[in-house]
């Protein structure tokens, strides 16, 4: 082992020494669950131990990180990615002069609708920058095998020169994540054996080590390569006669053939279709059977249900800001009784009284709901189960892992906390399942909503914007009956706060201090 690696080793158990803007209550809750260090986080990506053509193409053994134009002309594995991109830029572009045909869409400031530079993804002076790496073993309810995921997330920034022959960097509203399966298949024990889900989980739990992600072993790392995932923030429109400020942000994914060896477009899970299934009326009648089975609305009661590739789509644009009641956000908008009409959309894919009959039949059968039990619930569960929906709850603009900024002078200092509040309330359920694997037990890999995440018992986020403190989501009493709804009463704020209407919504606020 070198002496290089070894002080890497080393660095990963300084995990907590973060932002002093990064709250300390922030710091211990990643702790085990994601690696948030700047001055780590800077080692692996600058020695080029973790980027990403060294995860990908290792055999090519380069010194440097790559930059764009060299990654994505020279690696074959993201050959897919860019021409992709583009046919979903050239798509956005023709929606939005059709929906405003008065206002101009272009790079630059001289346009009412200013978009992302695409010339950024093919440019000498930019590249992707390790922001940060989080464990996501709680999704190993997708595939046992693989024990779930770790995600390592990297930022678009561009390297600008310097008249003293410096560089100033400069990050971009893009992030790209590489997905990998949380254990590798070939490795092994000291005993031989195959390494366990229990002791990855270990590793992480102990001091959160990155080399838990990839074990001790050498590349390549091509079995444990799941799918990438971008996030670009596509375009930015000032307030207008039109419309009010919105930013759109486009989600994409791509898929790792192993026998290809390329990464391929594919569906965003439990990203519903909504314009393709509402101009089918089979595809309709085929999706609402089938999530309202009550083995189905179980699983999207406790937010594990994977839909169908069938039903989904390979592409989400998502507007923010968002309001607060899941009828405002998108994809699920026009699926529900009484919503897109207007648009001449035609029937609902789900009338109030399917979902009653629904959640009915489900407890006839036993079926025990822990978050979906009513029609809002069930609406605004439609919503964040999908790609589009989560990124709209609780995020910071489309983003919900920007990661700290150790590109700035001083990172210590950056006014950007490295996640959205979403994520941080959900690591104790996270960190949870962790420990039931390291015991070597069956995990609960149920969640809340995203607006309100499960305490899994942990006192760590009382009295938190997380749970129920200042800026916390909470449940408002229903204008038209007088009570709260039933799948948010448990939605309360701490002593001293009160549950105030923060936007239109009926059933959401947001926890403040009472007024007189």
């Amino acid at each position: 082992m070198s002496r290089a690696l070894r002080i890497l080793i080393a660095a990963a158990a300084l995990l907590g020494g973060v932002a002093s803007l990064f709250a300390a209550e922030n710091t211990g809750l990643t702790r085990g669950t994601a690696i948030t260090d700047p001055d780590l986080l800077r080692k692996l990506d600058q020695n080029n131990t973790l980027t990403i053509s060294r995860l990908i193409s290792p055999e090519r053994n380069a010194d440097v990180p790559l930059t764009t134009d060299l990654m994505f002309a020279s690696l074959p594995q993201l050959k897919e990615i860019p021409p992709a991109i583009d046919a979903e830029f050239d798509r956005y572009i023709a929606r939005y002069k059709a929906a405003y045909p008065t206002e101009t869409i272009g790079v630059g400031e001289g346009f009412d609708v200013q978009l992302f530079d695409r010339a950024n993804l093919k440019s000498r002076d930019t590249r992707f920058v390790l922001a940060g790496i989080v464990n996501r073993m709680d999704r190993a309810y997708v595939s046992e095998e693989s024990c779930g995921e770790i995600r390592l997330i990297y930022r678009l920034a561009r390297f600008d020169s310097r008249p003293d022959g410096g560089k100033t960097a400069t990050r971009l509203p893009m992030t790209l994540n590489l997905v990998m399966k949380a254990r590798d298949p070939r490795q092994t024990d000291g005993n031989g054996k195959p390494v366990t889900c229990a002791e990855v989980a270990r590793r992480w739990l102990d001091n959160g080590d990155w080399q838990g992600l990839i074990g001790s072993r050498i590349p390549p790392y091509d079995a444990m390569l799941d799918r990438i995932e971008t996030n670009i923030q596509v375009s930015v429109a000032p307030k207008s006669a039109l419309h009010n400020f919105r930013s759109d942000y486009l989600l994409k994914v791509f898929k790792y053939d192993a026998a290809t060896k390329t990464f391929e477009e594919s569906a965003l899970e439990n990203q519903i279709d909504r314009d393709r299934i509402l101009a089918d009326d089979a595809l309709r009648r085929d999706f609402k059977a089938w999530l309202l089975a009550p083995d189905h609305l179980r699983e999207f009661d406790r937010g594990t249900v994977l839909i169908p590739e069938k039903f989904l789509a390979r592409a989400a644009v998502v507007p923010t800001p968002a309001g607060l009641d899941a009828s405002a956000l998108q994809p699920e908008f026009g699926m529900m009784q009484g919503e897109g009409q207007a648009e001449g959309k035609g029937d609902p894919v789900f009338t109030d009284n399917d979902v009653v009959s629904a959640l009915k039949q489900a407890a006839a059968r036993g079926i025990d709901m822990q978050n979906v039990r009513s029609v809002a619930g069930f609406q605004r569960r439609l919503n964040d189960v999908t790609c589009a929906g989560c990124h709209q709850t609780r995020g910071i603009g489309g983003f919900h892992f920007p990661g700290v900024d150790w590109l700035a002078d001083n990172p210590s200092n950056s006014a950007i906390v490295p996640a959205s509040p979403h994520f941080f309330g959900d690591q104790l359920r996270r960190r949870d399942i962790l420990t039931a694997f390291a015991s070597g037990k069956r995990p609960d890999f149920s969640r809340g909503f995203a607006s309100r995440p499960q305490t899994r018992g942990g006192k760590e986020l009382a009295g938190t914007e997380y749970q129920d403190g200042w800026g916390a989501h909470c449940s408002l009493q229903d204008a038209g009956s007088g009570t709260p709804d039933r799948s948010f009463t448990s939605w309360s704020c701490a002593n001293g706060l009160t549950c105030q209407a923060a936007a239109a919504s009926r059933r959401i606020g947001m926890c403040f201090i009472k007024t007189r």
